[in-house]
Formats: structure tokens, C-alpha cells, sequence
């Protein structure tokens, strides 16, 4: 069954497709061109995360770039902090744009890899405020959160998901500190406003309560809802894409962690290739690309003008709507990156356990 429907945004698409259309080319094409020509840029390299993501970036926000500018653009994947510090370093620097999740940014950031970008020349329309960062740009939303078999027993909160006598089952947790500790903070009682800092020895004794009934730590975010298809676990923390509209499988966004993942630019590309990804940038911007992107992957873009475009019968599924943004928490990247070589060795003595 196809994904798109005959909703509300679809009729609302036309209405405001005058107020889009004199906004399309917010960026200055004509200077871009104008740069491609002179400098014989006939395409650009980005790195990207890969899978339906990378897909959504190529319908999204790549097509109408290339439509405009007359640049095509070569996906590449998979990204990260190793990868661009590679790059980098040995003065290798082929893609121009490059995907980092939110505490990779500040990581990047600290060890001078990226370059600033220039608002000014990217005119973006309107984002959310934690989307625009000095070297960063928030692309997309995407949220941890738990989820489980529609012939289970439904959780309505993490302190439900941690009780495995009231809502018996194994579970699918993941491999990742980052997207377990926050929830096994608040499945002990912590408020969302006090999350932060994060009390590492609660969190950790939290998840010894149920770590004998985690039957797959998982590594890939396509394993949780397949898990849960298969019946080989019941509940899961998974990535929010990769379980909305799934057949059998359940989910809330009710205390789910919201994330965001980043573009940068890295350190040392080439300036006429940065000024000519502006461009991109500004497509990235544009609520009706971002409705685009959003029908491949059921993660959402940085406009909070996005949601009358969504299909209004999927509401439920997009991470930035506002009754599902209102309850969630934003991972504090900044922390993450404080902290990250205590974390990791917490968790890798943690794992020794297991």
C-alpha cells in the first residue's frame, strides 16, 4: 500500500504553494550557478547515514537542489565522527556536506573538523532554534522510544517498561549508552526536568533490575521491530522511523528521547563547493521538501510549519508535531560530549556482565 494519502495537507499543498513559490529561492541560485559555471562544478559529494534516511535526503531535498542549481549530487554512506576525522586530517576532504548525530557535532566542533556556516548566504526559512548551529546544521528529528507487540500488555511509561512482572516479556534494548540511560533514569523515578546531568551510578543500577530480561542488545535500528514481528521479544526501545506504521507493533512518544541529526561542512573543503551547498542547505529548510522527505522515513525536518503538510491521518507517527514534541525530552548533545569517555567505560564494564 502506498505510503501517501489524500489528506488535508494535500489540499492545503495547493493553497499555500504561492507563498512557497515566492519564497523557493530564498538562496541566491543565480550566484550558485553562476559559481558551478565558472568553476566547472558540474556535481558535489555528501556523506550521509545511509538507508531509508539517505533516501529521503536524495527525494527531499536533493532533487529539487539539482532542478535548481543544475548540480547533482552523489550520495555516499555511511557517515561519522571517524570518518570525517579521517578525511580531514589526511587533507582529503571529498564530500562537502557530512552527517554527524547531535553529541558527534560537539566532538567535531572541539577538535576544529568542521567549518562555521553562513546563515546569512543559506536564508533558511523558518527552523526550530536548537536546529541552527554555529557549524551544525539539524536536519532531521528522530526519537528513542519504547514499543512493543499490539498483543502485549501496553506500558504507559518507562517505570511500566521496567516492570517485568506487571508487563511480563523479554525485551530489545540498545547497544548504545546514549539511547538506554536517560530512559533507565527515568524508569527509577528521575523527572525529565532533573534528567540532566545524568546520575551515571542510578542509571547504571537501574538497568541491572532488568537486564535478565533483555534478550537482544541490539546494534542495527532495523533488528526492534523485526524482533517484535517475530515474536522473539515483546517490548523494545527503538528508533521511531523504523517502527511507525509497522504492522503489529505498537509504540508512544510519551517520554521518548528527541534527537537530531547534523551536516556539517568539514574542515578544509573546498570554498566554492561550501558556497555552492548553501543551496542545500536552504532546500533543507523548506517545509514542503521536508513533507517529501518525511513520506519515505517517518522522521521529520527542522520547520515548524511542517505539520499541516504531513498526512493528517499519520499524525501520530512524526516526532515533531506538537502533541508528540510536547512530550518528549531533547538529548543534551553537550553533556553527551563532556562526557563520553566515563560513559563509555561505565558501559563497556557494564557490558562484561551481561
Amino acid at each position: 500500500m502506498s505510503r501517501s494519502s489524500t489528506t488535508v495537507a494535500t489540499l492545503l499543498t495547493g493553497a499555500l504553494a504561492v507563498c512557497w513559490s515566492q519564497a523557493a529561492f530564498a538562496v541566491d541560485y543565480d550566484r550558485i550557478k553562476q559559481i558551478a559555471e565558472e568553476n566547472g562544478i558540474t556535481e558535489l559529494r555528501m556523506t550521509e547515514a545511509g538507508g531509508p534516511s539517505g533516501e529521503s535526503i536524495e527525494k527531499g531535498y536533493l532533487d529539487p537542489f539539482t532542478e535548481k542549481s543544475g548540480v547533482a549530487v552523489v550520495r555516499e554512506n555511511p557517515s561519522g565522527l571517524g570518518k570525517l576525522r579521517a578525511v580531514v586530517e589526511a587533507g582529503a576532504v571529498t564530500s562537502v556536506v557530512l552527517e554527524l548525530s547531535s553529541p558527534e557535532l560537539e566532538q567535531a566542533k572541539a577538535l576544529d573538523l568542521v567549518e562555521p556556516l553562513d546563515w546569512d548566504a543559506i536564508e533558511p526559512m523558518p527552523m526550530f532554534d536548537e536546529a541552527k548551529d554555529e557549524k551544525g546544521y539539524g536536519y532531521q528529528y528522530y526519537t528513542t522510544l519504547m514499543a512493543w507487540r499490539e498483543d502485549a500488555k501496553a506500558p504507559a511509561s518507562w517505570q511500566d517498561f521496567w516492570d517485568v512482572e506487571a508487563f511480563p516479556g523479554k525485551r530489545a534494548l540498545p547497544d548504545y549508552a546514549a539511547y538506554i540511560l536517560p530512559m533507565a533514569l527515568l524508569a527509577d523515578g528521575v523527572p525529565v526536568s532533573e534528567l540532566y546531568p545524568l546520575d551515571l551510578d542510578r542509571a547504571f543500577a537501574s538497568l541491572e533490575k532488568i537486564k535478565d530480561h533483555v534478550a537482544v542488545w541490539w546494534q542495527a535500528g532495523a533488528q526492534p521491530p523485526q524482533l517484535l514481528q517475530d515474536n522473539e521479544v515483546q517490548y523494545a526501545v527503538a528508533w521511531s522511523g523504523r517502527v511507525a506504521g509497522q504492522e503489529g507493533i505498537d509504540y508512544t512518544f510519551q517520554d521518548g528521547q528527541l534527537d537530531i541529526a547534523f551536516f556539517v561542512v568539514p574542515k578544509g573543503a573546498d570554498p566554492n563547493q561550501k558556497e555552492l551547498a548553501n543551496g542545500i542547505f536552504y532546500e533543507m529548510s523548506v517545509p514542503q521538501n521536508q513533507a517529501v522527505a518525511a513520506d519515505v522515513v517517518s522522521y521529520t525536518g527542522n520547520s515548524p510549519d511542517l505539520e499541516p503538510l504531513l498526512p493528517q491521518d499519520r499524525l501520530g507517527e512524526f516526532p515533531t508535531t506538537k502533541a508528540n514534541k510536547d512530550v518528549q525530552h531533547l538529548a543534551d548533545a553537550k553533556w553527551w560530549f563532556e562526557n563520553a569517555e566515563e560513559v563509555e567505560t561505565r558501559w563497556q564494564e557494564f557490558k562484561l556482565g551481561l
